[in-house]
């Protein structure tokens, strides 16, 4: 679907059904909607009511005898002809419009923001029930402006079309049928016949609009990258010596954006022009039947003043109808694109059958034959087979695109296997449900994101309901009870975006005490220390030796220094499994891992 900024291509086939999609969601307040209808009603008979007010007014202060001479329609006793009471009566029908419009809104806006509510939350479960792979392939930019801009879609329709397009469409059936009524049936085709010429100009103009105000969005989103881009790179900007080059670039971009805006205000005059043209054609037409039908006696002066009223309350929300016309068009599209992820389908579901996770004890682990690929045609892993005991430490170590990572993802299930089975006990993970499965798993991974918050809150994140008694456990286990006694604020020092104030090896450990906090039966750590000083790596791996005992542990690893000590290494290459034994075996066994050792033993001698 084409769209830039908030315009619709015209072209694009808008999905009107979508507003069905909605309904659903504004069930929950039926008598709010009910009563502000009603007040929408009061409201526009309040407008209704006020031009024969004004009627009655003219005619009898325009009748210099007794208000005897005007005609008091039978429904209404004679003392509410009374000038005054004529006054009084236009007065409170003007503050009756007002006051029940002002209700209506109030009424209604809360069923439109707990509609927003509703929907918010529904996408953002979504989002997170949503697999990895979308995850991965999604613009985060991109998704968060669908979401916001179908919230703010979903506040435009429900405002737009309840409190204009409703009212509009009332207050158009009801002087119609009054001009029918009251005075014949040219008068009502006339309103009819300009109503119906003013929408059909409106739409065809607005949607040939579209073009230039899409051009105009365009060039003012060009123009503000161009700028924000060399603002962001200002140091580059003034290492080259090319602010006069910046500038030249910016202002061409502000060229096309001044002939563009040049081009949309063009287009707006048309409108524009079109609109008060027909307009002012169907009061010509109106304002010369009614002057006819007073000069032959058929009406009075006030008849003339009430029509006059009738077309310009008519054609005063009609004004806005190109601008509500494109927006809800705009509305539409950006609902349907927020809705589009609800109905995407998570590629990893439960079992229809749930079943949870039988023991909260360290269990063992199973990888039979196991096959997977993100592509048909790029196998990642190819037959693997291994086995984790309850409580046992398991490496897994070999070149980059071995497959290591993948095994970690294959069992916290962001994936399926393409082959094989994976099995925690004696329960094949698939038949497990996704919440009951990585609620018995902990991962340390190797970059480890944290919330801007609290160090507190980052930790206490493993386990919401955790005492603060529990979080200080884990800050020991995990070595950070020393770093945190020489932060000015201690605990509730705030660590920053992703963590960015605290250093590689403090954000480590930081992650590991949200792992143990967890306290589950299992824990990955996924190359928790590749990207850390040697000093750091050190003190991570003093806290994952005392804390590896006590969980059945599974240790992805780059620097074989870290899982010399491990129970069992797993050598893969190619997404194979091509050796397996403890460090010794294998260094004896002088294969693929004793090369690795030994590289790597090569590389810390030189570095020293």
């Amino acid at each position: 679907m084409r769209r830039s900024g908030n315009t619709v291509d015209s072209s694009v086939k808008v999905n009107w059904s979508i507003i069905r999609e909605l309904i659903p969601f504004l069930k929950e307040y039926q008598l709010r909607i009910a009563f502000a209808l009603l007040c929408l009603i009061l409201a526009k008979l309040s407008t209704i009511v006020m031009p024969f007010a004004l009627k009655y007014m003219v005619d009898i202060l325009g009748n210099s005898e007794t208000t005897g001479s005007v005609e008091v329609p039978a429904y209404l006793p004679e003392w509410v002809m009374a000038p005054f009471a004529l006054v009084i009566a236009y007065g409170f029908f003007r503050f009756s419009n007002v006051l029940f419009g002002e209700l209506r809104d109030t009424i209604f806006s809360r069923v439109t923001e707990r509609a927003i509510r509703r929907v918010s939350l529904k996408v953002f479960r979504h989002l997170h029930a949503l697999d990895i792979g979308f995850h991965l392939n999604r613009r985060t930019g991109g998704l968060a402006r669908d979401i916001e801009r179908g919230t703010h879609g979903i506040n435009f329709l429900m405002r737009f079309m309840v409190f204009n397009i409703i009212p509009t469409i009332i207050e158009i059936s009801m002087v119609i049928s009054i001009l029918l009524t009251q005075y014949g049936l040219w008068f009502g085709l006339v309103t009819f016949g300009s109503v119906i010429c003013y929408g059909i100009f409106t739409v065809l103009v607005t949607n040939w609009r579209n073009k230039y105000i899409r051009a105009a969005n365009d060039a003012d989103s060009a123009s503000s990258t161009r700028a924000i881009d060399s603002l962001l790179n200002y140091e580059t900007v003034k290492y080259f010596t090319n602010e006069d080059y910046e500038a030249r670039r910016y202002d061409v971009d502000l060229s096309v954006w001044e002939n563009a805006k040049l081009k949309n205000r063009f287009s707006l005059f048309a409108l524009n022009a079109g609109q008060a043209l027909i307009i002012s054609l169907a009061i010509t037409a109106l304002m010369y039947l009614t002057v006819h039908n007073v000069i032959k006696g058929n009406m009075s002066v006030g008849d003339l003043v009430l029509v006059n009223a009738f077309m310009m309350q008519l054609f005063m929300p009609l004004n806005f109808l190109g601008f509500v016309y494109r927006e809800i068009r705009t509305a539409l599209v950006n609902i349907e694109n927020m809705f589009t992820l609800l109905h995407k389908k998570p590629a990893i579901v439960d079992p229809e059958k749930e079943e949870l996770l039988k023991s909260t004890d360290p269990l063992p682990i199973r990888f039979n034959n196991v096959s997977f690929s993100y592509h048909h045609d790029r196998p990642i892993l190819i037959d693997i087979s291994f086995d984790i005991k309850a409580q046992q430490t398991v490496a897994i170590v070999g070149s980059s695109g071995a497959g290591k990572s993948t095994i970690a993802k294959l069992l916290l299930r962001f994936y399926d296997p393409t082959n094989g089975v994976i099995t925690i006990g004696q329960q094949n993970i698939k038949k497990i449900t996704q919440n009951s499965l990585r609620s018995s798993i902990g991962v340390v991974p190797q970059d480890a994101v944290l919330f801007n918050d609290t160090i507190y809150q980052n930790i206490l994140y493993g386990n919401p309901g955790a005492t603060r008694q529990e979080v200080e456990n884990a800050i020991r286990m995990a070595h950070l009870s020393h770093f945190i006694e020489q932060l000015p604020d201690g605990l509730e020092t705030l660590v920053g975006e992703r963590g960015l104030k605290l250093s590689g090896g403090e954000k480590q450990r930081v992650a590991i005490a949200r792992a143990l906090l967890k306290k589950p039966p299992i824990m990955i750590f996924d190359e928790a220390t590749s990207s850390l000083d040697s000093e750091s790596e050190q003190a991570i791996l003093e806290a994952i030796k005392e804390i590896t005992g006590q969980y059945t542990s599974l240790v992805i690893a780059h620097r074989l220094s870290t899982i010399i000590q491990a129970d069992k290494i797993i050598v893969m290459d190619k997404g194979r499994v091509i050796e397996s034994g403890t460090h010794s075996e294998l260094v004896a066994l002088d294969g693929r891992y004793a090369q690795l050792w030994n590289a790597q033993r090569k590389q810390g001698d030189h570095e020293k």
